[in-house]
């Protein structure tokens, strides 16, 4: 059997053979796989898990054990699917301690035992936070971020840390989703040479793939509605503020956002009550105030949608034959008898035009914030000019596919007073929200825009980069609103995902929406980890 500390960071342990540049890094041997575990966690939902723990059929330390066997047998061999860079060393311990207080009659929260996968740009005390980087794979954080010290006392394990995209992202225009210096290239479980997208790669592979019911990923722009999308999820991405950003490295403090991924809208509903929580220091935090409601499992209706109006946004179709097939089909599926929904086609007058200037906020962001929380945390490089420079000096091993040159457009940024920047954030803002989602909402009297969350899942290229050809949720990430990911249907059995865009807290109405749809109709199928595609799939 494994043990939680078998591997205390796959990067460490593969510099010697520079396995992070290849797209099979940190393999287990085969003959280190252990026995199937007794316990089958495949599909197994964090709710119904929560309520065999209630019932008293199934322990955490059981539930936990289970899926460290499993990341075993599918992450590190078998598919070998690269997405989970470091399993949490107390995780058992930690399952044991809350089996005894189960036992003793105290319950944390319907958490309660549920292991929980947390992507490695999240601090999690003990634990390396490293954005991917091999130049920050020594930095051990002392404290929990906020938003894990509040799944811990609502009673969550923390199984491990997801591979994710280096810097979430932000250091190549060719760059390829799911790829980091640490870590390697994370696999889509449906077809193994496609791309799981990012930056939350390892979350959305990992919970696709069951090494864990439930995961957090972040967002600044389809971080989280992305990978959740290509890897047959249900991801939110929750209004900036809703839940703390403070203990995240950051991107952007207008921006930047966390939330949950899983395989159910009630499993997401459960995760994002652990997580939404009023914190005062993060400057988004206090806006939150008596938005958060007692329990978002309350939404969970039946008949959410019945009497509610969506626009369909039709500019962001167009682009793939089975994309527009799903989404006819789930428009079908909102309007029918069984859901009661009302559909109209609706016209962003701004659309996308907030893409430059959400680009130049992002650079002078990115900056500002990176540093801050360098200094803050006492990480390996103190400043985002000293990680340029380890880059460059380590270029064979942390520049082998591509360079950083949004790194270095960042850094050649000013102070967040600069008036390029004032102008940049200002007109985004406007452009995304009053002006795009805001306005569509109020003058078509909308409950949510539905668009393609984005196109299906692209081959992994390390030379072009990434090169998907279409997505829908951009409004909502630069607006700052709340947008729920939810499957459609595939495309060659490559999943697609539908995304609600609603107003500022109306989390709880998209996963009604989410809930009521899932319920017409199983849009969702397992991965089958085929290593690609058929030729007459193509």
């Amino acid at each position: 059997m494994t043990t939680p500390d078998r591997r205390w960071t796959r990067g460490h342990r593969c510099w010697p053979a520079l396995a992070a540049l290849t797209l099979m890094a940190c393999a287990t041997p085969q003959s280190a796989v252990p026995p199937a575990a007794t316990l089958d966690v495949v599909e197994l939902s964090a709710t119904e898990a929560r309520d065999r723990m209630a019932a008293g059929r199934l322990t955490s330390a059981d539930l936990t054990r289970a899926y460290l066997d499993r990341i075993a047998a599918i992450d590190d061999a078998g598919p070998m699917l690269n997405a989970v860079l470091e399993l949490n060393p107390s995780a058992m311990a930690d399952a044991a301690a809350l089996d005894v207080e189960r036992a003793a009659g105290t319950i944390r929260g319907p958490l309660h035992g549920i292991p929980v996968l947390v992507k490695d740009n999240i601090d999690v005390a003990g634990m390396v936070n490293s954005a991917g980087s091999l130049a920050m794979a020594d930095h051990r954080p002392g404290a929990d971020a906020f938003a894990v010290a509040r799944l811990r006392s609502a009673g969550a394990v923390i199984l491990g840390k997801t591979n994710l995209s280096e810097w979430a992202n932000f250091r190549s225009t060719r760059s390829s989703s799911g790829w980091s210096s640490r870590g390697g290239q994370t696999r889509n479980p449906y077809a193994l040479d496609r791309n799981p997208c990012g930056s939350s790669a390892g979350t959305g592979a990992a919970i696709a793939a069951s090494l864990g019911a439930i995961g957090i990923g972040t967002e600044t722009d389809g971080s989280i509605i992305c990978p959740a999308s290509v890897n047959g999820l249900v991801g939110l991405k929750s209004t900036v503020g809703l839940v703390s950003r403070r203990g995240i490295i950051p991107i952007s403090i207008s921006q930047d956002t966390a939330g949950p991924m899983g395989r159910s809208v009630a499993d997401v509903a459960l995760l994002l009550n652990g997580l939404a929580a009023v914190d005062a220091l993060d400057p988004a935090g206090p806006a939150a105030e008596g938005r958060i409601p007692p329990d978002y499992t309350v939404f969970l209706k039946a008949d959410a949608l019945k009497g509610k109006r969506f626009g369909v946004l039709r500019q962001a179709m167009g682009y793939h034959p089975d994309v527009d097939a799903s989404m006819a089909r789930a428009i079908d599926l909102l309007t029918g008898a069984g859901a009661g929904a009302e559909v109209t086609d609706v016209t962003m007058a701004s659309y996308n035009e907030w893409n430059a200037p959400e680009f130049e906020v992002l650079l002078y962001e990115f900056k500002d914030g990176l540093n801050a929380y360098l200094r803050s945390s006492h990480a390996p490089q103190a400043s985002l000019e000293a990680l340029i420079a380890w880059n460059a000096s380590h270029a064979e091993t942390v520049m082998p596919f591509f360079a950083q040159e949004l790194l270095e457009s960042a850094q050649a940024k000013g102070p967040l007073t600069d008036p390029a920047y004032l102008r940049a954030r200002d007109e985004a803002r406007r452009l995304a929200g009053p002006a795009g989602l805001i306005a569509v909402l109020d003058q078509d009297r909308l409950d949510a825009v539905i668009a393609p969350s984005v196109s299906p899942a692209w081959p992994t290229d390390h030379v072009l980069g990434d090169h998907f050809v279409g997505a829908g949720y951009g409004a909502a990430a630069v607006a700052g609103t709340p947008s729920l990911t939810v499957p459609i249907g595939n495309s060659q059995g490559l999943p697609l995902g539908m995304t609600f865009m609603g107003r500022p807290y109306s989390e709880g109405d998209l996963l009604g929406f989410g809930y009521a749809l899932e319920a017409t109709a199983s849009l969702r199928d397992a991965p089958t980890y085929r290593p690609t595609l058929q030729r007459h799939d193509r």
